[in-house]
């Protein structure tokens, strides 16, 4: 594990975005998705929340862990439900129980190992040597299509696309039983457990 880096805020801001404006060489989505992963420490204790406040003289440490080879990933001949694919991207039906991409707990099987295996290993490499491809996540238990870069370049187009909200996502939720209120809203902070990484 290399050393980590020190920063000090100067002006009040959030993390991600500080992180962002402080750190050229990492795109702000890889930025946030090492936050959510437990690899950033704030005034030495974890942080994992992407919009924590900071104040002046926070004391910030972002350890960037070693990247696993490609090579690691096993490309596996799973089934696909491709609904689009040309030479720079693929649109694949993701079904209900298939995990996007290797993470602690859950290392094969995913649809990173079947886009290895489909795409013979050209696919985009921005998303790292984890996420090969991938422009954005379906959770495990979510079903829909899921959008693949075979090149940098279609990477970075689709996600600047999805920034600015020219291509968006829909999702549609199926409700088990009656709730008790015909209209709401859920405002509460959504994350990972900070110890137990699966929860």
């Amino acid at each position: 594990m290399p050393d980590p880096i020190t920063l000090i805020a100067e002006t009040s801001d959030r993390l991600d975005r500080l992180l962002a404006d402080r750190i050229d060489d990492l795109s702000r989505s890889r930025l946030q998705s090492l936050i959510e992963q437990g690899h950033v420490r704030l005034n030495d204790v974890t942080c994992t929340q992407k919009k924590q406040k900071l104040k002046p003289g926070d004391r910030l440490e972002i350890t960037i862990p070693d990247a696993e080879p490609l090579d690691a990933l096993i490309p596996l001949d799973l089934p696909l439900d491709i609904l689009y694919e040309d030479d720079d991207l693929l649109i694949v039906n993701k079904p209900v129980g298939l995990v996007v991409h290797p993470a602690p707990g859950h290392t094969q099987d995913t649809l990173v190992n079947a886009l290895l295996h489909h795409c013979q290993g050209k696919l985009s490499g921005i998303g790292g040597t984890q996420r090969p491809g991938i422009v954005h996540r379906l959770d495990k238990d979510t079903t829909g299509a899921i959008v693949v870069a075979k090149t940098d370049l279609a990477h970075q187009h689709l996600q600047a696309q999805i920034a600015a909200k020219t291509a968006r996502r829909e999702y549609l939720g199926l409700v088990y039983g009656s709730p008790r209120e015909d209209h709401g809203m859920i405002d509460l902070p959504i994350g990972r457990h900070p110890a137990d990484r699966k929860r």
